[in-house]
């Protein structure tokens, strides 16, 4: 018994089609019948067919030219083609495009070798180039998931890549490095992708990729196709990682299920990264916290805030920070910025930070500290650069004695009167002489508002604009400051924090 295909045989002789149409059927073939070449058109536009034999010489045109209409059909064009001639068919009439001649008398067993072997060649064919299709949406779904900036991002591109290679619903799993299972899933290529909580599957799952055939029952977030089950790839990089699994309808596999085994070994590995580097980050995140100050001096007279704002999971942890501590009878005052966003930059923070308190502690005049600061930088973490700006003020009558190294001015909102405060000097890191100590007074009712560039700056717009919203933002102070700060944060901060930013608020009542 043959493979299960649909073959029309189009012919003008009743007698050589009923002849072609049993030939065909006992050989277990399901036969339509045409008279025509308009028939035979006619037919494959209603029914489904795996391949036409045709009659050169029908009534109303040549069986070549049916062939060149078939071909030329985007519908159609990898169809089959057979024909049947009374004379051997010469090679400008093959330029029809037919895949097979036969000619008559017909030999019942030359009929059934070629429409099997031609049936063979053209679905090897169509397989073929059906997979080297799946592969290079394969492709485009990997760059996808692996671009994901979480694992939520990465489920659904899975998901959605993988409607699009299989042409049908899709749910794709991963677990986060929190422990939580979530389920992307989509109704097929042009369906919408939702991201689902689900409770972690405990079947064991090997080391590797394996398929396992599911009900749908099993897979309820989406409409599957009826009478068809779902077939779930599970791919599992190691014993002490969870599995991630893609699930698709059966229907739309191959043989050995090439694609969908490489899909979810892709989604393993993407995940597999983004939880290392989600738990790294937070590592990363929870030591630079516990750097920075947690409690703010009480001191009559004097209302202090910080915010700190870290940068968005994508990114590294910075080396912001910001200090205020009552030394003997003055509040000394620093916020800085080491460049570069890694653990590394969240230590040297830790050691810029731990110096100017040292240095202030001995007694110290702000410009003082900087330069001491620098020097410390510059030989014990030669290449490092930071931005540093520091205050010591009087709580007693708001003077304030302040040195800056790189790092943008502070800004004074006192009633109607916004002025920033500046002194300009290089970066700590870089051997140059520095200015003396800028002196002010902050009046009473004034705020003082230091901050880090992650507040200010923009990729697509000069610094200049930053100040200028900021200090837009200053002419109203909220009177509670720590709503101040958040607004600050709130108002000015990008949509997606790329950098860390800390804010810092001081108001002399």
């Amino acid at each position: 018994m043959s493979e299960s295909a649909t073959i029309l045989v189009a012919d003008g002789s009743a007698a050589k089609r009923e002849l072609l149409a049993n030939v065909l059927s006992r050989s277990g073939y399901a036969v339509i019948e045409a008279r025509t070449g308009a028939e035979a058109l006619a037919c494959l536009d209603a029914e489904h067919v795996d391949l036409v034999v045709v009659d050169v010489k029908l009534p109303d045109k040549s069986g070549f030219e049916v062939c060149e209409r078939i071909k030329e059909d985007p519908r159609h064009a990898a169809l089959p083609v057979v024909h049947v001639s009374e004379y051997a068919v010469d090679m400008a009439d093959r330029a029809s495009g037919a895949d097979a001649y036969l000619t008559e008398p017909i030999d019942p067993d030359a009929l059934i070798v070629t429409v099997q072997s031609v049936l063979r060649y053209c679905r090897a064919r169509q397989q073929a180039e059906g997979l080297a299709e799946r592969l290079g949406r394969l492709a485009d779904t990997a760059l996808a998931i692996n671009l994901a900036p979480s694992v939520a991002r990465l489920v659904e591109a899975a998901a959605a890549g993988a409607a699009k290679i299989f042409d049908g619903p899709v749910v794709a799993t991963a677990e986060t490095a929190d422990g939580e299972l979530l389920a992307a899933a989509t109704n097929g290529r042009d369906a919408s992708t939702t991201v689902h909580l689900r409770k972690a599957d405990r079947r064991p799952a090997p080391v590797g990729t394996t398929i396992r055939v599911d009900e749908p029952a099993e897979w309820p977030l989406v409409a599957w196709p009826a009478g068809d089950t779902v077939t779930v790839a599970v791919a599992r990089l190691r014993e002490d990682r969870p599995p991630v699994s893609v699930a698709v309808p059966t229907k739309t596999q191959m043989p050995g299920y090439p694609v969908l085994r490489q899909l979810s070994q892709a989604v393993a590995v993407a995940a597999e990264a983004q939880r290392s580097y989600d738990e790294e980050h937070r590592i990363a995140l929870t030591l630079q916290r516990s750097l920075l100050q947690r409690r703010l001096p009480d001191v009559p007279g004097w209302d202090f805030a910080v915010r700190y704002e870290p940068a968005t999971a994508d990114t590294e942890v910075g080396g912001d920070f910001y200090e205020l501590t009552v030394i003997d009878d003055r509040l000394l005052v620093a916020i800085g910025d080491v460049t570069g966003h890694s653990l590394h930059a969240a230590t040297v923070m830790a050691e810029v930070r731990h110096a100017v308190r040292a240095y202030a502690v001995d007694g110290h005049e702000p410009a003082a500290v900087v330069a001491r600061v620098d020097t410390l930088l510059r030989r014990l973490l030669p290449g490092e650069l930071a931005t540093l700006c520091l205050l010591l003020i009087d709580p007693r009558n708001g003077r304030v004695r302040m040195a800056s190294a790189g790092h943008p001015p502070p800004l004074v909102a006192a009633g109607r009167r916004i002025a920033y405060r500046e002194h300009r000097a290089p970066l700590l890191g870089v051997a140059v002489d520095r200015p003396d100590d800028l002196r002010f007074t902050l009046p009473r009712g004034g705020t003082l508002i230091l901050y880090t560039d992650g507040l200010i700056e923009r990729r697509d717009a000069d610094i200049d604009v930053g100040l200028a919203e900021l200090a837009g933002a200053a002419t109203r102070v909220d009177a509670d400051l720590d709503r101040f700060c958040e607004r600050l944060v709130r108002e000015l901060a990008a949509p997606e924090v790329r950098d860390d930013i800390a804010v810092v608020a001081i108001r002399r009542n």
